[in-house]
């Protein structure tokens, strides 16, 4: 049965009424009750159609994620950096995976749902004997996201948690130098505040929300992973010297 719903998420006509059915939920929170301001969608209209990995800060479970999914549909029907009426959702853009941590998605309606919609789950953490021993991704998570990259575009947050200016994680990195992808930034801002961190709950009318697409990194794939995350760190503004 798992494995059953695990293609389901593969199947278009699936993706593209999960699509719909969120972005109903979704869409009045983003775009009327508060107020989305979307910068450097320019950079997103001649990507390839796969091998895009899109990498962010992080500060909600689902919001970001919807909040990107609704803009590359958007995107996808010629609207630059904005929302606009969401008859974008009836031919949605579904060719996009993302990347969420295996404890933090519980089995909720909410999770199920954005399983179906392209969520590629993933263990972070090993324990050994009841200690943690090793946080990062394993092969079979790995092989699981190059080949999501290889369909299409996959979205991760190097940080791996809501919590901000976390150190960033090197399996990032390493997924950056096996595929030799295209690296699109993101930097968002006001979903903690405007979201409840777990699901789709309105906790603040009125904030602005911020998402800014930066230009591809340009990157050499023969650097340290050290060398490559703080890249990455310093372009979704993260690192250190962010910080104050």
């Amino acid at each position: 049965m798992g494995s059953f719903f695990e293609r389901l998420r593969y199947v278009k006509l699936v993706r593209k009424v999960v699509y719909v059915i969120i972005g109903c939920l979704s869409y009045p929170g983003l775009a009327i009750m508060n107020r989305i301001k979307i910068t450097g969608t320019e950079h997103l209209r001649n990507l390839p159609r796969n091998n895009v990995l899109f990498v962010s800060n992080h500060q909600t479970y689902f919001m970001d994620v919807i909040a990107f999914l609704h803009i590359f549909c958007a995107v996808k029907w010629r609207k630059e950096n904005k929302l606009g009426v969401p008859y974008y959702l009836l031919n949605p853009f579904t060719n996009v995976y993302f990347v969420s941590a295996e404890d933090t998605m519980k089995k909720t309606f909410m999770s199920r749902l954005m399983a179906l919609a392209g969520s590629l789950t993933v263990k972070r953490t090993w324990v050994e004997e009841d200690k943690t021993v090793r946080k990062g991704l394993n092969l079979s998570d790995t092989k699981k996201i190059l080949n999501a990259l290889n369909r299409g575009w996959v979205i991760t947050f190097p940080q791996g948690t809501t919590t901000p200016f976390a150190p960033g994680r090197k399996g990032t990195a390493f997924l950056v130098k096996q595929s030799h992808c295209v690296v699109i930034p993101i930097v968002i801002d006001g979903f903690n505040k405007a979201f409840h961190k777990k699901n789709l709950k309105l906790m603040q009318k009125g904030v602005l929300l911020t998402v800014s697409f930066k230009p591809p990194l340009t990157i050499n794939y023969d650097d340290s992973l050290d060398d490559m995350l703080g890249q990455l760190m310093d372009a979704i503004e993260q690192s250190a010297e962010y910080k104050n």
